[in-house]
């Protein structure tokens, strides 16, 4: 890895940290563009994907990577009072940015970021310019705004996260049960992270090791194995 370098490789380590980052193609856009903060163009950027591709945890891997000392605010406890008088740090971040209750909040924090010389970072599922933002000063401001899109996961990205999260919970599983996943399992990195805290539950309740067996007694449903039981 080169100096200053946002990349955190994951590599083939059994135990990962919270800043360790899985890059690929669909979010190597949204990487190089925190790389270059301070030399934004604008004052404010935006990442938007599905819910559990990684923008949350980028966002706490790009403080990190910077030393900035800030906080991420969820939107739906942004107000108005806060977006006042809330001390600024270099980088204002705001996840979950569907999620909006207060936009006169969000639009007084626009322009109190772009007069003190700071910088807003915005994440959410959908573009911003696609949110149904009734506010039309801050409609034409999130319209205006440069957002990345982090797109859907390859299969070595997700064979990757996969790792990661047994890794996590220290559950030791074989390729196999890996590769069944893949080829099964909803193509999501919530998906698979529901899936794995399944397997998790099941690995302690059964005292023994995920298996395959486990893992497609977790993905059926209620009824389908119900359906196997009648068999056995």
């Amino acid at each position: 890895m080169t100096e200053g370098q946002l990349t955190l490789d994951l590599g083939h380590r059994p135990a990962l940290g919270r800043d360790d980052f899985l890059v690929a193609p669909c979010n190597a856009e949204a990487v190089a563009w925190l790389e270059r903060w301070p030399h934004w163009p604008h004052h404010a950027l935006a990442l938007f994907g599905p819910q559990g591709c990684g923008k949350t945890h980028l966002l706490a891997v790009f403080a990190q990577h910077h030393d900035l000392a800030t906080i991420i605010i969820p939107a739906s406890q942004l107000t108005a009072d806060d977006s006042l008088h809330m001390q600024l740090p270099p980088v204002t971040m705001i996840d979950n940015l569907d999620d909006l209750v207060d936009e006169t909040a969000l639009f007084h924090l626009w322009n109190r970021t772009k007069e003190a010389g700071t910088h807003l970072l915005l994440a959410g599922r959908t573009a911003p310019a696609r949110l149904p933002v009734h506010l039309p000063d801050l409609r034409s401001r999130l319209a205006s705004l440069h957002a990345v899109g982090i797109g859907a996961p390859d299969e070595s990205l997700l064979a990757a996260v996969l790792i990661k999260l047994f890794s996590d919970r220290q559950l030791r599983v074989g390729e196999d049960v890996v590769t069944y996943i893949l080829g099964r399992a909803e193509r999501s990195f919530a998906a698979m992270g529901e899936l794995v805290a399944r397997l998790d539950r099941e690995s302690l309740s059964r005292h023994k090791a995920v298996s395959i067996r486990m893992v497609r007694d977790a993905l059926a449903g209620p009824d389908d194995r119900q359906g196997e039981l009648t068999w056995i």
